[in-house]
């Protein structure tokens, strides 16, 4: 399996964030929640949701990489949320 987080970040109607990706040469739209970002901004002082992202991208990248190692990619898609991070 090749995984290649190819970007760049950009915003969503909805405020999440997505992140393109290539799976075995093919797309993989890889999209994060605005709570999921919001989780890791502990102090609660950013709500740019790209800001948020980049502030912890390689965190959320190694989440998302996980759950597709893991076969969570359906139809060329993975979500990540707030029930995903595993916070330290």
């Amino acid at each position: 399996m090749k995984l290649e987080f190819i970007g760049p970040a950009s915003i969503l109607e909805n405020g999440d964030v997505s992140y393109p990706a290539m799976l075995d040469g093919k797309p993989l739209k890889c999209t994060f929640s605005y709570e999921a970002l919001q989780d890791l901004d502990v102090d609660g002082v950013e709500t740019n949701a790209l800001q948020l992202f980049k502030n912890h991208q390689l965190k959320l990248l190694s989440i998302a990489e996980q759950k597709i190692l893991n076969g969570h990619a359906i139809e060329g898609a993975i979500h990540l949320f707030s029930h995903d991070l595993v916070l330290d």
